[in-house]
């Protein structure tokens, strides 16, 4: 792969910088403020309210603290954070939203330098090219409340409105319009990069394009997007969110529905529908967007209701920010700085073909003997993701590195405490639920996405799951840009050696 180099334009030598010896880098802390205030990039003071709020975690859980948190408003500011931190040998780490469930936003361990992009969140629209140019610190109810203001415009990502753009997008983007519209990464057509030796490059389809494809799945690997070029669709006028109750109250309920609904899934629902499984404690639902108004909605889904003997429960019809809302359940949309919705949790991910009689059985009987007597605040969220009209399954394999084309179903596993600490013995709840799927399927039929983040994985087993097939090319490209990891986190793409 041949990059198309951009001389600098911040400090690329920092000659009153050196290195300094000792191998813990918070020992490397006044250097590295002085680095930063020597080019020029703004820096949270230590244990000021700025710094307090940005080195917060979205998960409790998992807390680290930085040697600095840099705070770009500019280009520039990205470069000279990310030539500090090379030059004093402190790994760089970039936080657009923080929601990063493994807390990697902060490094995933102590002694990172965070670029934190929040402050760098402003959004365009070009209406001759319907082409919409977003800083990579913009937060997903920012971008979709200012692209629907600049012209009724908007393109696929997922429905959490503090969700930062970069790492969602990067990554994959699922949400209520992937079914129809595909992944927020499908709609990425450019993108402003800082790499690892400082310096800036595009990259598209036509320049940097291994760069691109890589940024396309894996992207918190190889550098830091300082701006996305996103390709836009009209928003659409009319969209309907629905529930249906599910009457998933025993094993042989949930094995016998979920395949009536997996056959409905692969072979009939409809291009623009956008549904999920919502099941607690409390309920199992089948809650979705349709992008149509009620009508059509109750025409569309008529089979499956008459399938699985259930019935349409709630049916609202709205326009395109009002479907946006729906989902964020009385929340504000327009999230920008300052952000401070906090968890604590853990969590799993899968992404799966078709699921076998037995499996079905299998996760049935977990379902109800294991988690219904789970007194947390659990949830499994299963995403309709695949089948033959799904805009996910219809983009070539190897358009981009995102690595699960084939698979019919993306899940959430998540169980949090609203108070004290997560308990040491609840790891083996979701540990054991993910088991009970793998034990019955080949390696080829799972993964797991990166977007819900599961730290308790070796950086070995991570880099396969989160990639499979595409994980040697991706190797490759860390080789040729970032060799010496200065973007590392515990369970980032290792360079080919």
């Amino acid at each position: 792969m041949r990059l198309q180099i951009a001389l600098p334009t911040a400090l690329a030598v920092l000659a009153s910088a050196n290195p300094l010896d000792g191998s813990n880098p918070l020992s490397k802390r006044a250097a590295l403020d002085d680095c930063l205030k020597t080019a020029g990039v703004p820096a949270n003071a230590q244990n000021s309210n700025d710094w307090k709020a940005d080195v917060n975690p979205f998960n409790q859980r998992l807390k680290y603290t930085p040697v600095a948190i840099a705070v770009p408003t500019t280009v520039e500011h990205i470069q000279g954070a990310v030539s500090c931190g090379a030059k004093l040998g402190v790994k760089v780490s970039a936080k657009s939203g923080g929601h990063s469930y493994a807390s990697f936003g902060l490094g995933g361990e102590n002694g990172h330098l965070v670029v934190e992009l929040d402050r760098m969140n402003k959004v365009t629209y070009d209406s001759a090219t319907q082409v919409a140019t977003v800083q990579s610190g913009a937060r997903l109810g920012h971008v979709a409340t200012t692209l629907y203001n600049l012209g009724k415009r908007a393109f696929s990502h997922g429905t959490c409105p503090g969700v930062g753009v970069a790492g969602h997008s990067l990554h994959g983007g699922f949400g209520f319009s992937s079914h129809t519209y595909g992944l927020a990464v499908d709609w990425i057509v450019g993108a402003t990069v800082v790499l690892a030796n400082g310096t800036v490059v595009n990259a598209s389809e036509t320049e940097n394009s291994d760069l691109f494809w890589a940024l396309r799945g894996a992207g918190s690997n190889f550098g830091i997007v300082a701006v996305f070029k996103f390709a836009t669709f009209a928003a659409p006028s009319q969209v309907t969110a629905f529930q249906i109750n599910l009457p998933w109250n025993s094993a042989s309920a949930i094995a016998s529905g979920w395949a009536q609904l997996q056959d409905w899934t692969q072979n009939t629902m409809p291009k623009e529908l956008n549904a999920r499984v919502f099941g607690s404690g409390s309920q199992t639902q089948l809650q979705g967007l349709y992008h149509g108004n009620s009508a059509a909605l109750r025409t569309a889904i008529q089979p499956l209701l008459s399938k699985m003997g259930v019935s349409l429960s709630n049916a609202q019809q709205y326009d395109w920010m009002g479907a946006f809302s729906y989902y964020t359940y009385g929340g504000q949309v327009d999230v920008t700085h300052p952000y401070n919705s906090v968890e604590t949790f853990y969590s799993k991910s899968l992404v799966t073909s078709a699921l076998p009689t037995k499996v079905l059985q299998d996760v049935g009987q977990y379902w109800i003997s294991k988690a219904k007597s789970n007194s947390r605040d659990w949830f499994i969220i299963i995403d309709l993701y695949g089948g033959v009209n799904s805009a996910v399954t219809k983009v070539s394999p190897n358009a981009t590195s995102y690595a699960y084309r084939d698979k019919l179903y993306l899940y959430e596993f998540y169980d949090r405490v609203n108070s004290g600490s997560y308990p040491s013995n609840g790891f083996s709840f979701l540990d054991g639920w993910v088991k009970t799927f793998t034990d019955g399927l080949t390696t080829s039929q799972w993964g797991m996405y990166i977007n819900y983040a599961d730290p308790t994985m070796s950086r070995t087993e991570a880099q396969n799951v989160y990639y499979r097939q595409n994980l040697a090319k991706l190797q490759q490209i860390k080789a040729q840009v970032d060799p010496d990891e200065v973007f590392y986190y515990p369970q980032g793409i290792q360079p080919a050696k």
